[in-house]
């Protein structure tokens, strides 16, 4: 097994084969990406404002506290006034509690401000998630998804409660520190001065280094993300076919890489403390003899007391050079989670959306020389030209990959042709918005995805206004209430984690009663009853025959009835159709769908369709997973 404390190699970058999503580069500490995180807390103007108060209140009081002692000892203490050190002890005390009653609200307001800014951006970039179109989610996997709501958002939160206004106080007490210096002797604060260009070039050399580590370490935690996602929904798979193992052996090799990649950051982060301190204390001996030679040779003489003054001052602009150097590798990786909140954020839709508006639909849709490709170079559909009338079903066949289900998704516009034009009574659906064509659809699909929630909140989905007695009607017009009667507590039965308390042929049914509640003009059922047993299926026939009736329907299956009742089949082989007619007519014409039934493979023989079609054809499945 690897040593994860290693050391590491420079990652190389990622391969599109691995399924591993590009990440983007910002320049370290971007002035523009610190300005885009710094504009959510505009809303929060009021609180943000008090807060940066207390940030300067903090930032001074610090280094007046030394001042203030070494006050009282040179004049007090030195004087042999007692009243004089009573009052100047009870300064200090009073400046002490107004320096601790700081620190409690600038500690809570900035957790506060944290807080707000991350609610935020989470809420952000969910919003913009269910804008984005299929395509994105086709090349982004869910893993990395979570990632960046989950442990990006919360790097960004930990950056604005810490890094952000801790640094500012640290560097804000410097800044007083050093003007009070300065104001006390500027021959020995040349001396701390010149440290301050060797702290400039320890940050412009370990700077782009741990910006480069900490982007390394987020991009190899999404890679334990997606893969630890990709395992757990693909447990039965990987149980059934005996590859824990393996998987762990994967899984191992990545957090492996992830912990190198951890200590690799720590080693050059705990160097560049190394260094900052060692220059602090390489300076304060400098100092010592200056200050030495100020007190003890120079004329004037400079006084003990004021020595002792500066040195504390000294110490107060030296001791935060540790918390900015922490806070400034914390803030790398801050800086490399905004820069992919960023991302996310300001990536651009596949095409922009009219505005919704009132549409009466008769149903009439029409494929204009439609071409298609979920990679622009490798299309999966050819010149698709035909009319499906208001109320036909259009039944969809061919083999595996031939393009039926690309066809029902242009139609529900989840995608745009690449070529050619998809018309709904005779408008391009370009010119129409997706949420009014939406609400005017259904769509039932092999995998339909059921919500945590009861088996009533599944059906109300498309509908949420929708009463319960409308809920149970629709599934009455199923002829499926017995069914849901039989659950352990019928409508109100828990569904689970994407359904998996109820079974195939249950879940098809609640999705079959889902788009029967939607009362669409248009459905689309995509191998919708490939799951269900013959039994529910034909329980279900006449219910679909009710469900299609006087709207227009897309069937893509290999089981349903229906294709034989359909009003036109296509008949589809490498993106092309190849056939089109009635059932009875392409069984009379002889051709693929006549071969089809006459295997034992078509509707008018058997319960399947499709499997017969010749099968060398490139699979839009294959190609839309290497799009």
């Amino acid at each position: 097994m690897s040593n994860p404390l290693a050391k590491p190699q420079r990652p190389a970058a990622a391969d599109p084969r691995d399924g591993h999503e590009s990440e983007v580069e910002a320049q370290p500490l971007d002035l523009g990406l610190m300005l885009w995180l710094f504009s959510f807390t505009r809303p929060y103007a009021a609180k943000r404002n008090t807060l940066l108060v207390f940030v300067a209140i903090r930032s001074a009081q610090l280094p007046l506290l030394s001042w203030l002692i070494a006050q009282v000892i040179n004049g007090p203490i030195a004087g042999g006034s007692s009243t004089g050190l009573m009052w100047g002890v009870a300064a200090y005390a009073a400046l002490a509690i107004a320096t601790q009653t700081t620190l409690h609200f600038r500690q809570r307001l900035a957790l506060e401000m944290g807080e707000l800014v991350v609610h935020d951006l989470r809420n952000q970039i969910f919003a913009h998630l269910q804008r984005m179109r299929l395509q994105f989610f086709d090349q982004h996997k869910v893993g990395w998804l979570i990632g960046r709501v989950a442990s990006d958002a919360e790097a960004v939160r930990l950056g604005v409660q810490d890094s952000l206004f801790t640094s500012l106080v640290a560097l804000g007490q410097m800044v007083i520190a050093a003007l009070l210096m300065a104001y006390c002797d500027w021959r020995l604060f040349c001396v701390i001065a010149a440290s301050l260009p060797v702290m400039w070039a320890l940050n412009r050399h370990f700077r782009p280094r741990l910006s480069q580590q900490h982007r390394a370490v987020h991009e190899s935690f999404s890679r334990v993300t997606s893969s630890l996602a990709e395992a757990v929904c693909g447990i039965q798979v990987t149980q059934a076919f005996v590859r824990e193992e393996h998987n762990a052996r994967r899984f191992g090799r990545l957090i492996d890489s992830h912990a190198r990649l951890n200590v690799a950051s720590m080693r050059t982060s705990g160097m560049f403390l190394q260094l900052l301190e060692c220059n602090a204390q390489w300076f304060i001996a400098l100092l010592l003899v200056a200050g030495g030679y100020r007190a003890l040779v120079s004329t004037p003489a400079m006084p003990v007391a004021d020595l002792i003054q500066f040195y504390f001052l000294a110490g107060f602009f030296f001791a935060p050079l540790q918390t900015v150097g922490e806070q400034y590798s914390q803030a790398m990786s801050v800086m490399a989670a905004a820069e992919r909140l960023r991302a996310v954020l300001q990536t651009e839709l596949a095409w922009q959306e009219p505005a919704p508006h009132s549409l009466v639909v008769s149903g009439r849709i029409e494929f204009d020389r439609v071409s298609f490709g979920y990679d622009a170079a490798r299309p999966v559909l050819h010149e698709i030209s035909f009319v499906a009338e208001p109320g036909q079903t259009i039944a969809l066949v061919g083999a595996t990959g031939s393009g039926k289900s690309t066809i029902a998704n242009l139609a529900a516009k989840f995608y745009l042709p690449t070529a050619g034009a998809v018309l709904l009574d005779g408008r391009d659906l370009c010119s129409l918005s997706s949420e009014t064509l939406h609400q005017r659809m259904a769509l039932v699909v092999q995998q339909n995805f059921l919500f945590a929630g009861t088996v009533r909140d599944n059906i109300r989905f498309g509908r949420p206004e929708a009463s319960d007695a409308e809920v149970e009607e629709a599934v009455a017009r199923l002829d499926c209430s017995e069914v849901i009667a039989a659950l352990p507590e019928g409508f109100d039965t828990q569904v689970g984690e994407s359904g998996n308390r109820l079974s195939l042929g249950q879940k098809q049914i609640v999705c079959f009663a889902r788009a029967m509640l939607v009362d669409p003009r248009i459905v689309v059922l995509d191998e919708a009853t490939s799951n269900v047993d013959v039994f529910t299926e034909a329980k279900l026939k006449v219910a679909l025959a009710r469900l299609l009736a006087g709207r227009t329907s897309f069937v893509v299956a290999h089981r349903l009835s229906t294709i034989r009742d359909a009003d036109q089949v296509l008949v589809l082989d490498q993106g092309r159709i190849v056939e089109r007619g009635r059932h009875a007519e392409l069984v009379q014409r002889g051709g693929i769908y006549a071969e089809l039934c006459r295997s034992g493979n078509g509707p008018h023989s058997g319960p399947y369709v499709g499997s017969a079609v010749r099968t060398n054809s490139t699979t839009e499945d294959a190609t839309r997973s290497r799009a």
